[in-house]
Protein backbone atom coordinates (compact mmCIF):
# COMPACT_ATOMS: atom_id res chain seq x y z
CA UNK A 1 0.00 0.00 0.00
CA UNK A 2 1.37 3.30 -0.73
CA UNK A 3 1.87 6.04 1.60
CA UNK A 4 -0.88 8.18 0.10
CA UNK A 5 -3.09 6.22 -1.61
CA UNK A 6 -5.03 3.65 -0.21
CA UNK A 7 -8.49 3.10 -2.97
CA UNK A 8 -7.71 3.25 -6.51
CA UNK A 9 -9.51 2.20 -9.47
CA UNK A 10 -7.18 1.73 -12.63
CA UNK A 11 -7.61 3.51 -15.47
CA UNK A 12 -6.94 1.92 -19.09
CA UNK A 13 -8.20 5.42 -21.44
CA UNK A 14 -8.76 8.71 -21.10
CA UNK A 15 -12.02 9.43 -18.87
CA UNK A 16 -14.21 12.18 -20.78
CA UNK A 17 -14.04 14.05 -16.94
CA UNK A 18 -12.06 14.29 -13.88
CA UNK A 19 -14.04 15.39 -10.33
CA UNK A 20 -11.81 16.66 -7.80
CA UNK A 21 -13.37 16.40 -4.83
CA UNK A 22 -11.80 18.15 -1.61
CA UNK A 23 -11.94 17.07 1.79
CA UNK A 24 -11.10 18.13 5.27
CA UNK A 25 -12.72 17.02 8.23
CA UNK A 26 -16.48 16.76 6.24
CA UNK A 27 -18.90 14.67 7.71
CA UNK A 28 -18.89 11.15 6.04
CA UNK A 29 -22.41 11.69 4.89
CA UNK A 30 -21.98 14.99 2.75
CA UNK A 31 -19.19 13.12 0.90
CA UNK A 32 -20.47 10.21 0.19
CA UNK A 33 -23.81 12.52 -1.22
CA UNK A 34 -21.43 14.00 -2.96
CA UNK A 35 -19.36 10.93 -4.69
CA UNK A 36 -23.12 9.13 -4.97
CA UNK A 37 -24.28 12.63 -7.33
CA UNK A 38 -21.20 11.89 -9.41
CA UNK A 39 -21.74 8.30 -9.83
CA UNK A 40 -25.10 8.79 -10.32
CA UNK A 41 -23.91 11.09 -14.16
CA UNK A 42 -24.96 9.09 -17.35
CA UNK A 43 -21.05 8.33 -17.48
CA UNK A 44 -19.49 4.87 -17.45
CA UNK A 45 -16.74 4.48 -15.35
CA UNK A 46 -14.29 4.23 -18.38
CA UNK A 47 -15.70 8.05 -19.04
CA UNK A 48 -14.93 9.15 -15.23
CA UNK A 49 -11.67 9.52 -12.69
CA UNK A 50 -13.24 10.44 -8.83
CA UNK A 51 -10.36 11.89 -7.20
CA UNK A 52 -10.98 12.10 -3.77
CA UNK A 53 -8.32 14.54 -2.33
CA UNK A 54 -8.36 14.49 2.04
CA UNK A 55 -6.29 17.49 3.11
CA UNK A 56 -5.28 16.07 6.44
CA UNK A 57 -8.31 15.65 7.70
CA UNK A 58 -8.14 14.56 11.75
CA UNK A 59 -9.82 11.12 11.16
CA UNK A 60 -9.28 10.31 7.69
CA UNK A 61 -12.69 8.70 5.94
CA UNK A 62 -10.94 5.90 4.05
CA UNK A 63 -13.13 2.99 5.94
CA UNK A 64 -15.81 4.45 5.23
CA UNK A 65 -15.25 4.98 1.51
CA UNK A 66 -14.53 1.36 0.93
CA UNK A 67 -17.41 0.66 -0.94
CA UNK A 68 -16.59 3.22 -3.70
CA UNK A 69 -13.33 0.86 -4.16
CA UNK A 70 -13.88 0.56 -7.93
CA UNK A 71 -15.13 4.09 -8.61
CA UNK A 72 -12.42 6.52 -6.90
CA UNK A 73 -9.22 7.37 -6.29
CA UNK A 74 -8.56 8.62 -2.63
CA UNK A 75 -5.33 10.47 -1.74
CA UNK A 76 -4.64 12.03 1.96
CA UNK A 77 -2.09 14.37 2.27
CA UNK A 78 -0.67 16.58 4.99
CA UNK A 79 -2.64 19.44 5.70
CA UNK A 80 -1.81 22.33 3.24
CA UNK A 81 -4.83 24.23 2.77
CA UNK A 82 -7.56 23.53 -0.47
CA UNK A 83 -5.10 25.32 -2.93
CA UNK A 84 -2.62 22.57 -2.30
CA UNK A 85 -4.96 20.24 -2.40
CA UNK A 86 -6.71 20.97 -5.50
CA UNK A 87 -2.82 21.09 -6.86
CA UNK A 88 -2.00 17.96 -6.06
CA UNK A 89 -5.63 16.58 -7.68
CA UNK A 90 -5.00 18.30 -10.57
CA UNK A 91 -0.82 16.76 -11.07
CA UNK A 92 -2.83 13.18 -10.71
CA UNK A 93 -6.14 14.05 -13.02
CA UNK A 94 -6.57 12.28 -16.10
CA UNK A 95 -9.67 13.78 -18.17
CA UNK A 96 -10.02 15.51 -20.47
CA UNK A 97 -12.46 17.83 -18.66
CA UNK A 98 -11.90 18.75 -15.11
CA UNK A 99 -15.05 19.53 -12.74
CA UNK A 100 -14.20 20.80 -9.15
CA UNK A 101 -16.43 20.11 -6.06
CA UNK A 102 -16.31 20.80 -2.65
CA UNK A 103 -16.88 17.23 -0.74
CA UNK A 104 -19.88 18.83 1.11
CA UNK A 105 -21.53 19.78 -2.45
CA UNK A 106 -23.03 17.98 -4.41
CA UNK A 107 -24.14 17.80 -8.51
CA UNK A 108 -27.51 18.00 -9.20
CA UNK A 109 -28.01 15.75 -12.37
CA UNK A 110 -30.68 17.20 -14.55
CA UNK A 111 -28.97 20.35 -15.37
CA UNK A 112 -24.95 18.83 -14.89
CA UNK A 113 -26.02 16.58 -17.72
CA UNK A 114 -26.86 19.82 -20.02
CA UNK A 115 -23.34 20.48 -19.08
CA UNK A 116 -21.93 17.08 -20.31
CA UNK A 117 -24.04 17.39 -23.57
CA UNK A 118 -22.33 20.24 -24.37
CA UNK A 119 -18.43 19.22 -23.86
CA UNK A 120 -20.07 16.07 -26.14
CA UNK A 121 -21.16 17.35 -29.04
CA UNK A 122 -19.59 20.50 -29.02
CA UNK A 123 -16.45 19.66 -30.00
CA UNK A 124 -15.05 22.27 -29.49
CA UNK A 125 -15.84 23.89 -25.87
CA UNK A 126 -12.93 25.34 -23.27
CA UNK A 127 -15.50 25.67 -20.59
CA UNK A 128 -19.22 25.04 -19.58
CA UNK A 129 -20.22 27.59 -16.87
CA UNK A 130 -23.06 26.99 -15.31
CA UNK A 131 -25.16 28.39 -11.63
CA UNK A 132 -25.19 27.00 -8.17
CA UNK A 133 -28.83 26.06 -5.96
CA UNK A 134 -29.29 25.87 -2.35
CA UNK A 135 -31.70 23.09 -3.10
CA UNK A 136 -30.95 19.39 -4.12
CA UNK A 137 -33.21 19.58 -6.77
CA UNK A 138 -33.54 21.62 -9.97
CA UNK A 139 -35.10 21.38 -13.22
CA UNK A 140 -33.05 21.63 -16.48
CA UNK A 141 -34.37 25.68 -17.23
CA UNK A 142 -31.58 26.51 -20.10
CA UNK A 143 -31.81 29.18 -22.21
CA UNK A 144 -32.03 28.58 -26.53
CA UNK A 145 -28.80 31.55 -26.25
CA UNK A 146 -26.41 29.67 -25.50
CA UNK A 147 -23.79 29.80 -27.84
CA UNK A 148 -19.87 30.24 -27.20
CA UNK A 149 -17.63 33.33 -26.96
CA UNK A 150 -14.02 33.42 -25.81
CA UNK A 151 -13.09 33.80 -22.22
CA UNK A 152 -11.64 37.37 -22.66
CA UNK A 153 -15.31 38.30 -24.31
CA UNK A 154 -17.47 37.03 -21.68
CA UNK A 155 -15.03 38.51 -18.91
CA UNK A 156 -15.35 42.14 -20.94
CA UNK A 157 -19.25 42.03 -20.46
CA UNK A 158 -20.00 40.16 -17.52
CA UNK A 159 -19.78 39.93 -13.80
CA UNK A 160 -18.34 36.57 -12.93
CA UNK A 161 -19.12 34.31 -10.73
CA UNK A 162 -15.43 33.13 -9.77
CA UNK A 163 -15.63 30.03 -7.43
CA UNK A 164 -13.99 27.08 -9.20
CA UNK A 165 -16.70 24.87 -8.73
CA UNK A 166 -18.78 27.02 -11.20
CA UNK A 167 -17.89 25.71 -14.49
CA UNK A 168 -16.43 22.39 -16.44
CA UNK A 169 -12.91 23.02 -17.84
CA UNK A 170 -10.74 21.29 -20.93
CA UNK A 171 -7.40 20.17 -18.89
CA UNK A 172 -5.36 21.30 -21.71
CA UNK A 173 -6.49 24.82 -21.33
CA UNK A 174 -4.69 24.66 -18.24
CA UNK A 175 -1.30 25.16 -19.06
CA UNK A 176 0.55 25.46 -15.81
CA UNK A 177 -1.74 27.54 -13.96
CA UNK A 178 -2.55 26.41 -10.43
CA UNK A 179 -3.48 27.81 -7.16
CA UNK A 180 -1.52 29.61 -5.36
CA UNK A 181 -0.88 27.74 -1.95
CA UNK A 182 -1.24 29.56 1.40
CA UNK A 183 -4.19 31.63 0.35
CA UNK A 184 -7.16 30.41 2.45
CA UNK A 185 -9.53 32.77 1.07
CA UNK A 186 -10.58 33.98 -2.98
CA UNK A 187 -8.32 31.32 -4.33
CA UNK A 188 -10.75 30.88 -6.75
CA UNK A 189 -10.79 34.64 -7.46
CA UNK A 190 -7.39 34.51 -8.17
CA UNK A 191 -7.69 31.39 -10.16
CA UNK A 192 -10.74 31.37 -12.49
CA UNK A 193 -10.51 34.80 -14.56
CA UNK A 194 -6.92 33.51 -15.63
CA UNK A 195 -8.30 30.21 -16.61
CA UNK A 196 -10.91 32.21 -18.34
CA UNK A 197 -8.60 34.75 -20.52
CA UNK A 198 -6.87 31.40 -22.04
CA UNK A 199 -10.18 29.87 -22.98
CA UNK A 200 -11.00 30.40 -26.56
CA UNK A 201 -14.44 28.67 -26.22
CA UNK A 202 -16.64 29.46 -23.38
CA UNK A 203 -20.14 28.11 -23.29
CA UNK A 204 -22.49 30.18 -20.53
CA UNK A 205 -25.34 27.99 -19.53
CA UNK A 206 -28.26 29.17 -16.75
CA UNK A 207 -28.78 26.41 -15.36
CA UNK A 208 -28.52 25.65 -12.07
CA UNK A 209 -26.26 22.36 -11.74
CA UNK A 210 -24.68 22.92 -8.37
CA UNK A 211 -25.80 22.07 -4.98
CA UNK A 212 -24.03 24.93 -2.69
CA UNK A 213 -24.80 23.55 1.14
CA UNK A 214 -23.66 26.56 3.22
CA UNK A 215 -22.69 25.29 6.14
CA UNK A 216 -22.18 27.49 9.28
CA UNK A 217 -19.25 26.03 10.47
CA UNK A 218 -17.59 26.58 7.45
CA UNK A 219 -14.62 29.32 7.66
CA UNK A 220 -16.34 31.84 5.34
CA UNK A 221 -18.85 31.96 7.48
CA UNK A 222 -16.52 32.44 10.52
CA UNK A 223 -17.04 36.60 12.51
CA UNK A 224 -13.61 35.91 14.18
CA UNK A 225 -11.49 38.93 14.31
CA UNK A 226 -8.47 36.34 12.99
CA UNK A 227 -10.55 35.19 10.29
CA UNK A 228 -12.27 38.68 8.98
CA UNK A 229 -8.71 39.38 8.97
CA UNK A 230 -7.01 36.63 7.30
CA UNK A 231 -9.99 36.60 4.53
CA UNK A 232 -9.45 40.85 3.97
CA UNK A 233 -5.85 39.87 3.57
CA UNK A 234 -5.87 37.12 1.32
CA UNK A 235 -8.59 39.17 -0.59
CA UNK A 236 -6.50 42.28 -1.02
CA UNK A 237 -3.15 39.62 -1.73
CA UNK A 238 -5.40 38.33 -4.61
CA UNK A 239 -6.18 41.60 -6.39
CA UNK A 240 -2.66 43.00 -6.43
CA UNK A 241 -1.76 39.72 -7.85
CA UNK A 242 -4.63 40.33 -10.68
CA UNK A 243 -3.29 43.70 -11.09
CA UNK A 244 0.31 42.99 -11.64
CA UNK A 245 -0.73 40.05 -13.84
CA UNK A 246 -2.99 43.28 -16.17
CA UNK A 247 0.11 45.04 -16.73
CA UNK A 248 1.63 42.41 -19.03
CA UNK A 249 -1.45 41.47 -20.78
CA UNK A 250 -2.85 42.33 -24.42
CA UNK A 251 -4.92 45.41 -24.68
CA UNK A 252 -8.62 43.22 -24.62
CA UNK A 253 -7.36 40.97 -22.00
CA UNK A 254 -6.34 43.81 -19.64
CA UNK A 255 -9.57 45.63 -20.18
CA UNK A 256 -11.27 42.20 -19.29
CA UNK A 257 -9.02 42.02 -16.34
CA UNK A 258 -9.81 45.34 -15.15
CA UNK A 259 -13.13 45.24 -14.85
CA UNK A 260 -13.00 41.97 -12.99
CA UNK A 261 -10.51 43.51 -10.76
CA UNK A 262 -12.57 46.62 -10.39
CA UNK A 263 -15.61 44.12 -9.12
CA UNK A 264 -13.51 42.48 -6.49
CA UNK A 265 -12.12 45.31 -5.53
CA UNK A 266 -16.17 46.77 -4.77
CA UNK A 267 -16.92 43.38 -3.02
CA UNK A 268 -13.53 43.62 -0.88
CA UNK A 269 -14.71 47.21 0.54
CA UNK A 270 -18.79 45.74 0.84
CA UNK A 271 -17.18 43.15 2.87
CA UNK A 272 -14.40 45.43 5.11
CA UNK A 273 -17.99 47.11 6.05
CA UNK A 274 -20.16 44.18 6.50
CA UNK A 275 -17.28 42.37 8.37
CA UNK A 276 -15.93 44.68 10.45
CA UNK A 277 -18.32 47.53 11.00
CA UNK A 278 -15.30 49.96 11.39
CA UNK A 279 -14.88 53.40 9.73
CA UNK A 280 -10.97 52.94 11.24
CA UNK A 281 -10.29 49.79 9.43
CA UNK A 282 -12.21 50.74 6.65
CA UNK A 283 -10.11 53.95 6.27
CA UNK A 284 -7.26 52.56 6.39
CA UNK A 285 -8.08 49.61 3.48
CA UNK A 286 -9.28 52.34 1.55
CA UNK A 287 -5.67 54.07 2.05
CA UNK A 288 -4.28 51.04 1.16
CA UNK A 289 -6.07 50.27 -1.99
CA UNK A 290 -5.53 54.40 -2.80
CA UNK A 291 -1.97 53.58 -2.56
CA UNK A 292 -1.80 50.77 -5.26
CA UNK A 293 -4.39 52.52 -7.52
CA UNK A 294 -6.99 50.43 -7.33
CA UNK A 295 -9.08 53.46 -5.27
CA UNK A 296 -11.33 55.22 -6.45
CA UNK A 297 -13.57 52.96 -8.36
CA UNK A 298 -12.58 53.29 -12.22
CA UNK A 299 -15.42 55.06 -13.75
CA UNK A 300 -17.27 52.29 -15.47
CA UNK A 301 -20.88 51.38 -16.18
CA UNK A 302 -20.44 47.37 -15.40
CA UNK A 303 -23.73 47.45 -13.68
CA UNK A 304 -26.00 49.26 -12.03
CA UNK A 305 -24.99 48.04 -8.41
CA UNK A 306 -21.43 49.05 -9.77
CA UNK A 307 -22.34 52.66 -10.69
CA UNK A 308 -24.78 53.01 -7.50
CA UNK A 309 -21.35 51.64 -5.50
CA UNK A 310 -19.15 53.88 -7.33
CA UNK A 311 -20.78 57.26 -7.01
CA UNK A 312 -21.40 56.17 -3.40
CA UNK A 313 -17.78 55.39 -2.21
CA UNK A 314 -16.43 58.84 -3.97
CA UNK A 315 -17.98 60.89 -1.41
CA UNK A 316 -17.33 61.04 2.91
CA UNK A 317 -20.90 61.72 3.39
CA UNK A 318 -21.70 58.17 1.00
CA UNK A 319 -19.30 56.11 2.47
CA UNK A 320 -20.66 57.46 5.89
CA UNK A 321 -24.47 55.99 4.73
CA UNK A 322 -22.39 52.80 3.74
CA UNK A 323 -21.23 52.39 7.40
CA UNK A 324 -24.10 52.73 8.88
CA UNK A 325 -26.79 50.81 6.20
CA UNK A 326 -24.92 47.97 4.99
CA UNK A 327 -24.47 45.89 8.30
CA UNK A 328 -27.88 45.87 8.54
CA UNK A 329 -28.36 43.84 5.53
CA UNK A 330 -26.29 41.19 7.11
CA UNK A 331 -25.41 39.97 3.40
CA UNK A 332 -21.94 39.24 2.04
CA UNK A 333 -20.41 39.77 -1.34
Amino acid sequence: MQNNQTISQSKEAQPLVSFIVTVYNLPIQMLCECIDSILALSLRQSEREVIVIDDGSTVSPVNSLVKYSDDIIYIRQKNQGVSAARNTALRMAHGKYIQIIDGDDALIRAPYEHCLDIIRFSGNADMVLFDFSRHRNEPLNCSDSEQPCSGTAYMHNHNIHGSAWSYLFRRDVLGSLRFTPGIRYGEDEEFTPQLLLRSENVYPTTVKAYFYRNRKMSAIASRDSDHVRQRLDDTKTVLLHLQEISYYLPHAERLAMQRRIAQLTMDYIYNTIILTRSETVLNERLAELTDKGLFPLPEADYSTKYVWFRRMTNSRLGISVLLRTLPLLKTER
